[in-house]
């Protein structure tokens, strides 16, 4: 706040730095103007997280909603402990919430139910909403870093036992630390104030491009790192590291008692009471639920497999349709067969399903020089779209002429030889003549979502 003082003049001190020559960088001309070290004086203090805004509500708006969120939690514990104290309550065993959400009571009836996964939902499903979160960061991002997560996501489920993932997930929850560390740092960079651009962009001969660099997640003054990326490696993060104690709350007879335990045992129950009673017969909505997941899921997750191999025609979705296809060979019987075979069609699909994800993320941002035309048909092989905003330009679209990627990254290619590239991989087109592009130029043009 003392730095919204009229006193402060961010004018008196602030860097004006020179523009480089043509020769001397590899940024365009246009990319000159809007990088953040020419574009206009460049204040210090914003380096450090403090900026000169009015109104002064707006600027200190995100600190006192996390005030307040850490208020209403003192306030939540403060109740809980007030309550016990004076009913001589102790508190509910394994952090539950609902003292009747026990694995005892979870097959009485619906409510029941309910209340046992408010209590446990995390304990039960929390390795799979981590999966979850990972897959999410990929797709949020699809650059560089995420093939990382892709590789730790491809370890983990070869591990297949959950005590496997368990020795393994320490290291997990320590690289996921470290890392979101190292891109905080590359979204920092060094303080614009220097006025000392990074080294990629000095020279024309080095073969870096705003894509790229983009790609890359590097620091850089024009192609900026977009820091709200972040949030989703911090939820990962915090997934994770609420698994890492639910892996040290199955070791605790506590935990075991109220919500169950987890185990992954394939071998069928030989001369020990089944704890679940049988629901076929439908006596309550429970049994009801319980016979429509068990029954029809597997046709759902068919169905989801099928829409996403039919959707986009590629090589990708014809495995999907293979494996929808070989599944479908043996319907419900599937679930008559000895449990290890069911699991490795499962882990199976489960597998390639990642390997897309990871593939995907590497071919369908094009960050390398200018190739010849003939690529062009990988686009179509594989079904590449651009899924993240800023590796594909818009504004030459808008004005009439073809978009063009970040870059400049423009394919020769003849009059001739255009009439033979299908319509996809052509800019887009208005009424008018596009302005601005030389003859026997034409765009390879990504698809954009």
């Amino acid at each position: 706040m003392l730095y919204q003082l009229k006193v402060v003049n961010p004018h008196e001190y602030a860097s004006n730095c020179t523009e480089p020559f043509p020769n001397s960088t590899n940024l365009q001309k246009t990319e000159i103007r809007q990088s953040l070290l020419y574009r206009g004086p460049v204040d210090p203090a914003n380096w450090f997280g403090v900026r000169k805004g009015f109104p002064n509500l707006g600027y200190i708006q995100n600190h006192l909603q996390i005030l307040l969120l850490l208020v209403f939690e003192a306030m939540v514990y403060r109740s809980q402990d007030y309550h016990h104290r004076r009913h001589q309550l102790a508190p509910l065993p394994a952090q539950a919430v609902c003292a009747e959400g026990t694995r005892q009571r979870l097959d009485r009836d619906l409510p029941s139910c309910l209340k046992y996964y408010v209590n446990f939902f995390f304990y039960k499903f929390g390795l799979e909403v981590c999966f979850l979160a990972a897959v999410n960061v990929i797709g949020q991002r699809m650059n560089f870093m995420v093939i990382l997560h892709g590789c730790w996501l491809v370890a983990i489920l070869t591990r297949r036992r959950r005590e496997a993932i368990a020795r393994l997930w320490p290291n997990y929850c320590l690289f996921l630390a470290l890392f979101l560390l190292y891109q905080y740092l590359l979204c920092l960079g060094v303080p614009p104030a220097l006025c000392i651009d990074y080294p990629w962009r000095w020279s024309r001969a080095v073969p870096m491009n705003s894509a790229l660099i983009k790609w890359l997640y590097l620091p850089d003054f024009f192609s900026t790192p977009n820091a709200t990326n972040l949030i989703s490696d911090f939820l990962l993060l915090l997934c994770a590291s609420q698994q890492w104690q639910v892996f040290s709350a199955e070791r605790m007879e506590e935990w075991r008692h109220m919500a169950g335990v987890n185990t992954d045992r394939l071998e069928p129950l030989r001369g020990e009471p089944n704890p679940v009673p049988n629901f076929i017969h439908c006596r309550s909505y429970l049994d009801m639920l319980k016979v429509a997941v068990f029954r029809y899921f597997f046709w759902l997750v068919l169905v989801v497999v099928f829409i996403t191999g039919a959707t986009r025609i590629s090589v990708f979705g014809l495995g999907y349709l293979l494996a929808c296809f070989y599944l479908l060979l043996f319907g419900t019987s599937l679930q008559q067969k000895d449990t290890r075979a069911r699991l490795v069609l499962w882990d199976c699909l489960i597998l390639y399903n990642v390997t897309v994800i990871v593939s995907k993320n590497m071919l369908s941002v094009s960050p390398a020089p200018p190739r010849p035309i003939s690529f062009c048909w990988v686009i179509q092989l594989f079904s590449l779209v651009c899924t993240v905003k800023g590796y594909y330009d818009r504004l030459p679209a808008a004005r009439g002429g073809g978009g063009r990627p970040v870059g400049q990254r423009l394919l020769p290619v003849s009059a001739a030889a255009a009439q033979g590239v299908p319509q996809l991989l052509l800019p887009a087109r208005s009424g008018r003549a596009p302005r601005h592009r030389p003859a026997g130029l034409q765009v390879c043009r990504p698809s954009v979502t």
